[in-house]
Parts: structure tokens; sequence; C-alpha cells
């Protein structure tokens, strides 16, 4: 199987399904190897690639299109897309993309809408560039040139101005690097910078997480040095900076109110007594299998609880709560980029509500004296700022502790850690520390 037809099937599937991308995309690429390892890499960027642009490709296609992408079969608008992705944003050269994508298309067993596939894609091959809507009404031309809704992007040009809001759209359309966290029950960062360096990997020191380091490409990581020796975990900056925000005591035991997938419940059991729960027991499991990797299970219980219903009580007092809380994912658009196209603006009152139920119930856990962390990887003030605001004002035993860290430069906003998409390379958290006073 070509890279192409895979990337195909990727796609086709991940519409047809509402999965995520990056599940789909790992699946795929264990269940169907192929001939040269470079492929691989080539799958992943047209999958990521055309799904980052999938606004703007579409904005494109339609110009030639007969029928309503919506009308069309889930492989051959994937098709399209691929091709387009290819001669406006690759390399390749445009004969080389048409032919590929078609014949990929073919080997699929959809011949029949070859000729339809090959029409358009060479009608796009001879455009000058990618079509753009006209500059005048901002928010559509950002829209389309950057691929995110209409809605999102007005939003974020009002709260954040046009210079911020452009800088964040962009961002969302890079690549992130592999961004990993030193596990430092078992080693240092130095150290593990090291002896990464050793092995011949050109690694980086994150600019402000004191426990971060910025991988260069690599295929596999379950491959790379100090992975099955569990002296890492993948976990972005913006992340790893919460854990470093939230300060907790290491005598503090601690609940993590939703852990799944576990990089925050791990990172804080290399130092603290955990008790990671989750909603779904199925996503247990995978937290308990990087804890045992990592070495910290001795300090980690995971536990199917739902956090918006009232805690028994049977695991006993904590002195801490970290609600990482569900929410809109907007500040990880790089990294999961088709949820971008599932997001509504309604979501986001729908989320806020979710959040505040779980805020009222958790911070019933906390004893006077103790804290609660409240997180969400949005930049979303409804889900953020505003919530603990509303949080504070009717809650006056509570109240906004931001913690002393001498030597650290955290991005915070008045009390509060914030992280935007941007040039920093960051992806998108909010994170407020609150101490319950009696």
């Amino acid at each position: 199987m070509s890279a192409r037809t895979l990337a195909i099937q990727v796609l086709s599937r991940v519409r047809a399904t509402d999965a995520y991308l990056n599940v789909v995309l790992d699946t795929a690429l264990s269940e169907t190897p192929l001939k040269d390892p470079r492929d691989n890499a080539l799958v992943t960027e047209l999958a990521y690639g055309t799904t980052r642009r999938q606004l703007a490709l579409d904005y494109a296609i339609t110009r030639f299109a007969d029928r309503k992408l919506d009308a069309m079969e889930d492989r051959v608008l994937a098709a399209l897309r691929i091709g387009a992705y290819q001669l406006f944003h690759t390399r390749v050269p445009p004969r080389a993309a048409v032919a590929e994508t078609v014949q990929a298309l073919k080997d699929l067993g959809v011949e029949r809408a070859a000729g339809f596939v090959n029409a358009i894609l060479r009608k796009l091959a001879s455009l000058p560039g990618p079509p753009l809507p006209p500059e005048g009404d901002v928010a559509e031309y950002l829209s389309i040139r950057e691929s995110h809704p209409r809605w999102l992007v007005e939003r974020w040009l009002r709260q954040f101005g046009r210079e911020r809001a452009e800088a964040m759209l962009v961002a969302d359309n890079q690549t992130p690097p592999v961004v990993i966290r030193a596990n430092s029950a078992k080693v240092t960062r130095d150290a593990l910078l090291a002896q990464l360096r050793e092995v011949g990997l050109e690694v980086q020191p994150t600019p402000v997480s004191p426990v971060g380091i910025i991988l260069p490409p690599v295929g596999r990581l379950e491959d790379v040095y100090g992975y099955s020796e569990g002296l890492w975990q993948v976990q972005d900056e913006a992340a790893q900076l919460v854990g470093l925000y939230a300060a907790i005591p290491e005598t503090a035991r601690t609940m993590d109110a939703c852990a799944a997938p576990g990089g925050k419940a791990c990172h804080l059991a290399e130092s603290h007594e955990v008790v990671a729960m989750d909603l779904h027991a199925n996503k247990l499991p995978k937290i308990v299998a990087e804890a045992k990797r990592l070495g910290v299970m001795s300090r980690l219980r995971a536990v199917a609880h739902d956090a918006t219903k009232p805690y028994a009580g049977e695991l006993g007092e904590f002195h801490a709560v970290l609600v990482d809380a569900p929410c809109s994912g907007l500040g990880t658009l790089r990294r999961h980029p088709e949820l971008r196209y599932r997001r509504e603006e309604a979501d986001l009152g729908r989320l806020a509500s979710l959040q505040r139920r779980i805020l009222e119930n958790c911070q019933e856990v906390v004893p006077p004296g103790g804290l609660l962390v409240y997180a969400v990887c949005t930049p979303e003030p409804q889900e953020g700022q505003d919530q603990v605001d509303m949080f504070l004002r009717s809650h006056p035993e509570w109240t906004a502790e931001p913690p002393v860290l001498p030597g650290a430069k955290l991005p915070m906003s008045q009390a509060w850690l914030r992280t935007l998409p941007g040039p920093e390379g960051w992806d998108g958290f909010f994170a407020a520390r609150l101490r319950k006073l009696y």
C-alpha cells in the first residue's frame, strides 16, 4: 500500500466515525507496515497537514467541483483534499501530486471517481496559489486562510486583538515538537539531556519548564532512549507548567479528579501519593501502564469515579485536589486539528456548566488549609478565568493563592497561569491555584 492510499483511508475513517485523528493514524501505521520507513512520515504529514488546512482546501475545491462536498463519498473527498494539500503546501511536483493521488484512489477500488478527482486536481494545479476570500472581511479571510471556523476567529479577534489572534491561528497550523518531561523520580533533566545527547539526539531544554526536553524529529517514541527505562513521559511544556504552578507540598495526599490520559497524575506521583480518578473506567489501564513504566505505581492508585458526583470518602482524606476539567480543547488544535471543525460555540456554555458542577463537587473534598488547582487546555475565558472568578464570588471561604517559586518565571495573568498558542511554542492552558481558608 502506498503512503497516499493509507492517508486517504485514515482521513476517510476519521470523517466517517468522528474518531480522533491521532488514534486512527497510529492504528493504521501499526496495522499496515509500509515498505519504506520514510513513508510513515509522509502519511503523517498528509493526514495532519490536510486536516489542519481543510477549510482552505475545501474553499479551493468548491471552485471547480460540480457537487457539494458533504455529498461526496468519504474516500473521494479525502483524495481531493490530500491532492490539494500537496499542490499548495508541499514541494511535491504538481504532476506527481495529481497522478499519485489519483492512482491511490484507484488502488482503493474507487476507479469510477478517478476522472472526477483528476480533473479537479489538474485545475487546482493551474492556479498560482490557494484561492482566498477578499481581505476586507478580516474574520472570513483569516478563517479560510488559516482553516479555523469563523465563530472561533471572531471570538479570538475580540478577546486578543488582531495581532495575537492571527499568531494563534498560524501557530495552530504548525507541527508541534515532541516534548518530554524528565521523570524526576529517576533522573534529573540535566542528566537525561546528557544521556540523550550521548546516543546522538540533538535535544534542547524547554525554555521555562525545569523538567522539559524538546526532542528532534524521531520515529517511534517507544524506540527512543529512556522510554523502556521509564526515564521520561511525553507532555507539552504548557502542561508541565501546570504541575509546576500547582506547587503542591510533597506531604499533601492528592486527588486528580479527571485524570485521563494521566500525564499530570504521573507527574504528581513522582513525589506525591496520588489517587487518579476518571469517569471512564476503560481509560484507567493506560494510566496504570504509564505509572508502572515510570516506576511510580507505588504512589498512584487509579479509581473510576464521576467527578460531578459526591465523593464517598472510602479512599481517605486529601490535602489537595487537581481538577484538570473536561473542556473544549481549543488550546490543543495543533495536536488535534480535527477538533476545530467539530466544536461549536454552543459547546462552550455546555462545558462551562459541567466544569462548574465538577468544581462545586470537588471543593467539598478539600479540608480547610488545603489546595484546589483548576486547569483547562483552552484559552477561552468562559472556561478559565470567568469560571474561577464566579467560583470565588460564591465561595468566600476560598482565595486565589499563586505559588511562590524563586527563580521560576511562569507566564502569569494576574494570579493565574496562562499560556497561549503562538510563537512561544505552547499549547493554550489556564490554571488557577486556590486555597481553602475555613
